[in-house]
């Protein structure tokens, strides 16, 4: 990344550029939203009897990458996965263990974006769940399925003449690997959370609202690189603040939120897992003092920081839950925080220290602040919050980056 055709101020890359990252979900199922202008179909084509995707080998770094090792339930890994209860999804779970439900973050991501497109695909028909977790040693050496990272699937009617498009919905919902394995299933895999990490990373879905300066309330989907928006400043006061850039910005990107709901005032904020969202045990903390907490750490009983008549203040959390919305937006501004559905959250993910990615996003906030920054719109994820990640994994400790692994600076 060296070179004249970057801002001078990236070389400061080589000294505070030590930490986080941002990463999204690629090709996971799409729908048009109520009102837009639909686009032509895409035709999907079938996976054929005993055709993979990508056409490599399972374990390789182009596909789901290596095994890591069997996840028992007493093992210190095993925190690593997550039940997944999805009322769309049929779970076989012929060992009445609940294992078939146990899988990464990861896995469940791509299995809940899977099963919407099942259901928008053939009305009235679920997807089935035959093989999740095996504890039991019923698969091959090194099976992917030990690591809850691999998923045998089918459609709740059986139907086999469906089994070919349903592995082509399993490629377009982001599986990091298909095979049409048997004419009974359909094999699916994923990266290691770990490997994974450089391609997730925080966000808000479409619909999330913002404050302009004007007073206005837009969704973010309507933001656009120079507006001014409701953010809080170093002191924690509110103030707006310039949208310099948007770190990941996916409109047909599913993606699975963690759901913030608070009472007196209310406020329901979805933001994904990996996210900063400033939090305190206590009321009587001063809002300078609240500290970033991923979003998948709030329990109910803390407090988070609102917007309100008088300015900000401090909501005790009533529930949190989760929930799969379209779109992925991630803008960054000048102050590194923005007030989202009139919360209080940071502008970065993945690693768990605001302040250290504000420092390490100096760099792009000066390139954007100069009136020959690009305010041009892209999709997809900047390169500068991948660069960081990498950066990150080389001088941070393991456990600066979320549980899951998940990228910081975005989102």
């Amino acid at each position: 990344f060296s070179g004249s055709s970057l801002h001078p101020g990236l070389s400061l890359c080589n000294f505070i550029l030590l930490d986080l990252k941002s990463r999204a979900p690629r090709g996971t199922a799409r729908r048009h939203q109520p009102g837009s202008r639909a686009r032509a179909p895409q035709k999907l084509v079938p996976l054929a009897y005993k055709q993979f995707s990508p056409n490599v080998p399972e374990k390789t770094l182009g596909a789901s990458g290596r095994y890591e090792g069997k996840i028992a339930r007493s093992s210190e890994r095993f925190k690593e996965l997550t039940p997944n209860y999805n009322p769309d999804i049929i779970f076989k779970d012929e060992e009445n263990t609940g294992a078939d439900r146990l899988m990464t973050q990861r896995c469940k991501d791509r299995l809940n974006s899977l099963a919407i497109s099942v259901m928008n695909q053939w009305p009235g028909v679920k997807l089935r769940v035959t093989e999740g977790w095996d504890e039991d040693g019923h698969h091959s050496e090194e099976s992917l399925h030990y690591e809850g990272r691999a998923v045998d699937i089918t459609t709740s009617d059986r139907d086999r003449n469906k089994y070919g498009l349903l592995a082509r919905l399993a490629v377009e919902a982001g599986f990091d690997w298909v095979y049409y394995e048997s004419k009974a299933h359909v094999h699916c895999s994923v990266k290691s959370e770990h490997s994974a990490a450089a391609k997730t990373g925080g966000c808000f879905p479409a619909g999330a609202h913002v404050r302009l300066e004007s007073g206005a309330r837009v969704a973010l989907s309507a933001v656009r690189p120079g507006d001014r928006v409701l953010a809080m400043g170093e002191d924690g006061s509110p103030t707006f603040s310039d949208v310099l850039i948007f770190l990941d910005r996916e409109p047909e990107q599913l993606r699975a939120f963690q759901v913030i709901e608070t009472r007196d005032p209310p406020r329901r904020l979805l933001l994904t897992p990996a996210h900063l969202l400033f939090t305190a045990n206590n009321h009587t903390e001063p809002a300078a003092h609240f500290r970033a907490t991923f979003a998948s750490q709030v329990q109910p009983g803390q407090y988070v920081l609102v917007a309100g008549p008088p300015g900000l203040q401090p909501a005790r959390v009533a529930a949190v839950s989760t929930h799969v919305a379209l779109g992925a937006y991630a803008p960054l501004t000048r102050h590194g925080t923005l007030v989202v559905e009139d919360v209080v959250t940071s502008c970065f993910a993945a690693v768990a220290d605001h302040h250290l990615a504000q420092l390490a996003f100096l760099p792009l906030r000066l390139f954007h602040s100069l009136a020959w920054g690009s305010r041009t719109l892209g999709e997809g994820m900047h390169w500068y919050p991948q660069l960081l990640y990498r950066l990150g994994r080389l001088l941070l400790e393991e456990g600066s980056f979320h549980p899951l692994g998940r990228v910081w600076g975005r989102e």
